[in-house]
């Protein structure tokens, strides 16, 4: 089994700046790519950033510029520094993982979810 947890996430200001991070634990035998998508209330999941194991990168068109998602393999941790926020980013943002448990079986992996909130 493997397990996603995040933290970050909260209240700020339009402008302002959170950073997000996930840690995979468990059954791991290779991490393909992290990345973070986020889903608002009747709102399709999309994808916001995503980091494989080459620390190769892609940003939803809305975001680029503004987050910066980065990547800790020895540690299996993927963060998310987002800055320069308005209240369109706010949503609940997941962690999500493509991950191996041995040589030749990989499942993707969600976190539990973390609110962001961008408001005066």
């Amino acid at each position: 089994q493997v397990q996603l947890v995040e933290s970050g996430g909260g209240l700020v200001q339009p402008g302002g700046s959170l950073s997000l991070s996930c840690a995979a634990s468990g059954s791991i035998f290779h991490i393909v790519a992290m990345g973070w998508y986020r889903q608002g209330l009747g709102k399709q999941r999309e994808l916001v950033a995503q980091i494989t194991s080459g620390h190769s990168t892609n940003y939803a068109d809305s975001v680029k510029g503004r987050f910066t998602i980065s990547r800790n393999n020895a540690m299996n941790t993927v963060y998310l520094q987002m800055n320069s926020l308005t209240p369109g980013d706010t949503d609940v943002y997941y962690c999500n993982g493509r991950i191996y448990t041995s040589e030749n079986t990989w499942n993707e992996y969600w976190g539990q979810g973390t609110q962001v909130t961008v408001s005066s």
